[in-house]
């Protein structure tokens, strides 16, 4: 008979709770440089849960052969943990032991070792972006006070600040300096992203079905990395819509007696990715008719916002029909593939018809229906 090891882990140590054949519960505490005598005691029939933290992965490649599964828990989406009341690493391990022997447990798949550290660079090239932004801004704002107005491209290389930067010096000693700063951090800034990104793409490039996404006109090198290290291997989720709940671009839905409420998108998953596919979305219209008019159909409806969304979820349906059938295409707007083919009615069909499901989906958000 299996026995059932909940794993509350942290940076130095973790704590065992382990459910025996018997029926008995034993708890216990490791540092983790005794992870090499925990795994001795391992049994082949054994199932361990590991909540998910940022060493799971040296955890799990060290458990997983001497196992029979390991479950990384997305602690998250269990409330029983991050809702607890009383919330000691002992309790914690004491519940992963007892729910993963109901096999209860939500759990999420580890990315492979590339995509893992592809998927990094993303979230941190992001992160620079981000503050580069905020110091932009920073700046702009400054200049503004003093009666200057800077365009956008004014920040966009070393020489543009320099200029900037010995404008700056007119406002007073106190102020220069200051912005001094700011300017020598974004130039820090914009030097670490183009590395960043020099690699993102050279490796991104090398990942299965990066050139079928970067075939569609509003999906770049970037992007289609971005999109391939939170999605993985397409064929983990049987249909479209599945993919789109991984991404959190479906909208809540409450049900009740005879009324089903649909309020806005969920947000599960990765924020990044979603943002990606909103920019991406609005690119893509520029070269696709068909998506131009569906944005525009539900802009007039809903407003810009629910339509960018539905633009996004949409554009989700191509990208997921694109990795799944390999697709290429040389004609986007026209969907002409590269090697002469058209792709095939049914699947252009199940695209308009995932597309009229998901338009009423995300226009129906905030509003309450009845059940017929």
């Amino acid at each position: 008979m299996a026995r059932f090891i909940g794993v509350d882990l942290h940076r130095n140590c973790f704590t065992t709770a382990t459910l025996a054949e018997n029926g008995r519960e034993y708890l216990r505490g490791w540092k983790l440089g005794q992870l090499d005598r925990f795994v001795q005691g391992l049994r082949k029939d054994d199932r361990v849960a590991v909540e998910m933290t940022t060493n799971v992965r040296l955890f799990h490649d060290a458990v997983r052969p001497h196992v029979d599964r390991v479950d990384v828990v997305n602690t998250r989406k269990f409330k029983v943990i991050t809702a607890s009341v009383n919330k000691t690493d002992r309790n914690d391990a004491v519940r992963l032991m007892r729910f993963l022997s109901k096999d209860l447990l939500p759990t999420v798949q580890l990315k492979e070792k590339h995509l893992a550290e592809l998927a990094s660079l993303t979230r941190t090239r992001d992160t620079f972006v981000k503050q580069r932004t905020t110091l932009k801004n920073k700046v702009n704002n400054r200049f503004a006070a003093r009666g200057k107005k800077i365009e956008r491209e004014q920040m966009s290389s070393n020489k543009a600040l320099d200029e900037l930067e010995g404008a700056a010096r007119e406002f007073g000693a106190v102020e220069a300096v200051e912005l001094g700063v700011m300017f020598q951090q974004i130039r820090a800034l914009n030097d670490g992203l183009a590395k960043l990104e020099k690699l993102i793409k050279a490796e991104g490039a090398k990942l299965e079905g990066f050139k079928n996404l970067v075939s569609i006109k509003g999906i770049g090198p970037l992007s289609a990395t971005v999109l391939l290290t939170v999605i993985g291997d397409v064929r983990r989720f049987a249909e479209e819509g599945k993919l789109a709940a991984y991404l959190g671009i479906v909208p809540r839905v409450s049900d009740s007696n005879q009324v089903e409420h649909r309020g806005r998108i969920t947000k599960l998953g990765s924020k990044l990715a979603r943002t990606t596919l909103v920019q991406c979305g609005l690119i893509a219209k520029k070269y696709s008719p068909y998506l131009a008019a569906f944005h525009e159909r539900i802009k007039k409806r809903k407003g810009g916002g629910k339509a960018n969304i539905a633009l996004a979820r949409k554009l989700l349906a191509v990208v997921y029909r694109t990795l799944w059938n390999g697709w290429e295409f040389a004609d986007f707007g026209n969907y002409r593939l590269k090697d002469g083919r058209v792709p095939t009615r049914e699947a252009m069909r199940s695209m308009k018809d995932r597309d009229a499901a998901s338009r009423r989906d995300l226009s129906h958000g905030g509003q309450a229906r009845r059940k017929r």
